[in-house]
């Protein structure tokens, strides 16, 4: 298993080689979208969004239900046609040119079926057969997890692992660009967790990966780059950790403290109706050694404390109008960089 993990992600160099310089001369480019529009009855679904995604970057693209994500990724895959704009995929169109460009991608969709009664093996071994080029198949199935499970029928997986045989089809013909929608639906999170080191290792092979997810820790794990959309445009991109300037908010300091103590002046207020005290300060270690001091100075326990700064998920759903479906509002109109 080593030795092959080793000899698979040693060719990353020579892969970003062959890829370098498209039919459209793109360099490391591997997708541009500029100004792409689309409609449904007057409707307009995508409002003329612009993004780019680098060779061999994983690429998420996060956003409520209608916010044009699969309209956008169906545009890039050229399955679906544009209105408006401008789109290369491996410097080919994909409204006019996805003859050429559909053996340069692979797909995982959110459901696929396999014969059930053949056997791991054989089923990559058949799809790697319609392909002119492709990869060796043992090679695949070892770099998806399933190196022990060759010979066992389809029907005898689990479902995680039936997921990993379905990302094997997709990569046995060796695409450069990997198209994932919601590839861990359904998983427990020790089987999500290992899904995300084979999406790792395909990246590591310099494979480009447009990832789509309603699981904002899989976005913050795996992607170089995020995209959110909300009714058509796009409300923030950039790199998971500064996405909505989250690197630059305020702290959120939270505790409990005994009853009939109070904080002193600055570093305290209200407790909430659970009895928990929050405040936010822009001096995170400051405040909480002030804070840490007069708890050790005063014997005071400060049950339940924590320091947290906005995660990712707190960015969508401040972005996106969305709320986290326990019935909180939502906080469209709130600065950003504020907390709910």
């Amino acid at each position: 298993m080593a030795h092959t993990r080793k000899n698979i992600l040693g060719s990353r160099r020579h892969v970003a080689e062959r890829f370098e310089g498209g039919p459209a001369g793109d360099g490391d480019v591997a997708v541009r979208v500029r100004g792409l529009t689309k409609s449904y009855s007057g409707d307009r679904a995508v409002a003329g969004i612009d993004f780019e995604i680098r060779r061999g970057e994983i690429f998420a693209l996060l956003g409520p239900n209608g916010a044009g994500k699969t309209t956008t990724v169906e545009i890039l895959e050229g399955y679906r046609s544009r209105d408006g704009g401008e789109v290369t995929v491996l410097g080919y169109d994909p409204g006019t040119q996805r003859a050429a460009l559909k053996s340069h991608i692979g797909f995982v969709l959110q459901s696929t079926g396999v014969e059930p009664y053949l056997s791991v093996r054989e089923t990559v071994t058949m799809y790697a057969d319609l392909y002119p080029r492709h990869r060796p198949v043992d090679e695949v199935i070892e770099l998806v997890g399933l190196g022990e499970k060759g010979n066992e029928r389809v029907n005898r997986l689990s479902g995680g692992q039936q997921r990993r045989l379905d990302l094997a089809i997709a990569f046995v013909g060796d695409p450069e660009l990997l198209f994932l929608d919601e590839p861990t639906t359904g998983f427990d999170p020790s089987a999500r967790r290992e899904a995300w080191e084979v999406v790792k290792n395909l990246a590591a092979l310099g494979k480009t990966v447009v990832l789509t997810t309603h699981f904002m820790d899989e976005a913050q794990y795996l992607a170089d780059q995020v995209v959110i959309l909300a009714k058509g445009r796009i409300v923030a991109d950039g790199a998971p950790a500064s996405l909505g300037a989250r690197d630059r908010a305020m702290a959120r300091v939270r505790f409990r403290l005994p009853p009939g103590i109070a904080a002193p002046e600055g570093l305290g207020g209200e407790p909430g109706p659970d009895g928990f005290t929050e405040i936010d300060v822009d001096d995170a270690v400051v405040e909480v050694h002030d804070l840490l001091h007069w708890a050790v100075d005063q014997k005071v326990g400060l049950e339940g404390f924590e320091v947290r700064r906005p995660s990712l998920e707190d960015v969508y759903l401040r972005l996106t109008g969305t709320t986290s479906g326990d019935g909180h509002l939502s906080w469209t109109n709130r600065p950003a960089g504020e907390w709910p």
